[in-house]
This record gives C-alpha cells, sequence and structure tokens, in this order.
C-alpha cells in the first residue's frame, strides 16, 4: 500500500518516522503487516514527475504478505483496539491530504 501526504503545520518528518515505526512495529508483532520502506520525499521539480493531480510532499509503502493480511490489519483498525487505535492516531494526526494506494504482486 503505498501513501502520499503532507505533514501539518508544526510537524516533523523525524516524528512521524518515530510514530510510523512504533505503530508498524505493533501491527507486526500481531501478525498484520510485514513492513514499511523508509520515508520518501517527492522530487516534484524532476521531469520523471508527471502527476498534476497529486501535490503530495512524502510517501510510505507499507507491505503486506497477502489480500487476506492487508484484510485483517483494515478490519483491525476499525476495530478501535487498543494500543493500535491511539499508536494508529499518532502517526496519522499529524499528517494531511492522505492518499492511500493499494495493489498486489502480479503472479509469474
Amino acid at each position: 500500500m503505498l501513501t502520499c501526504f503532507d505533514l501539518k503545520p508544526g510537524h516533523s518528518i523525524q516524528e512521524f518516522q518515530q510514530s510510523l515505526a512504533k505503530y508498524t512495529k505493533h501491527m507486526n508483532e500481531l501478525g498484520l503487516l510485514e513492513g514499511n520502506s523508509s520515508i520518501g520525499l517527492r522530487q516534484s521539480d524532476s521531469i520523471l514527475d508527471t502527476d498534476e493531480e497529486r501535490k503530495q510532499e512524502h510517501f510510505v509503502t507499507m507491505y503486506f504478505r497477502d489480500r487476506e493480511q492487508s484484510d485483517k490489519a483494515i478490519e483491525h483498525i476499525k476495530s478501535q483496539k487498543e494500543p493500535a487505535k491511539s499508536l494508529h492516531n499518532n502517526a496519522y494526526s499529524i499528517t494531511e491530504n492522505l492518499i492511500f494506494i493499494s495493489w498486489r504482486d502480479i503472479d509469474k
């Protein structure tokens, strides 16, 4: 799952990184997430950036084993169980303009 986002004013990328690390560690320990990429910074001034619809500055990718695992992760978040609820909110409450894009690998 690709997440594109901006930080809310007054928040740093280091703050988001720390919150995201706690959240993803918890979800991984529950078997609901395989891992995530480092956080990327968009290079909108590059000729390779042709997306004029979205202007988010940051992105991160979360990795799931399969569709079943990703669906279970969403169910868990929607259940509002602690500590996942607080960990999720701590990370994403400092972001705005969130876009989530989900895809799956094509079997060879």
